[in-house]
């Protein structure tokens, strides 16, 4: 499972303007290869943009966090517990 902490925050990342990224596009695109390019308008985060494989590492990290609170969601609920042997024997495990 992904550690959506990790990452996030063990990149290294690079910024840059919007003004310029649309000077430079393809250099904005290569070097989004490599880390995350952060683009600012007037000194504030505008946009990022990140590879394809990136975007799938953190889509697929969101999906993770999702299902653990689903889970831990259907863990808190209330409601009678159903015996693990039960489980099984309704499963044809057994």
């Amino acid at each position: 499972m992904y550690d959506l902490g990790d990452i996030l925050y063990s990149v290294v990342m690079s910024t840059m303007a919007v003004s310029e990224a649309r000077e430079k596009l393809s250099d904005a695109v290569k070097a989004a290869q490599a880390e995350p390019v952060f683009l600012e308008r007037y000194g504030r985060p505008a946009a990022v943009l990140v590879s394809p494989e990136r975007y799938e590492e953190l889509m697929d990290a969101i999906e993770d966090a999702e299902d653990v609170a689903a889970f831990d969601a259907a863990m808190a609920e209330d409601g009678a517990n159903i015996p693990w042997e039960q489980v099984k024997a309704d499963l044809g495990w057994t």
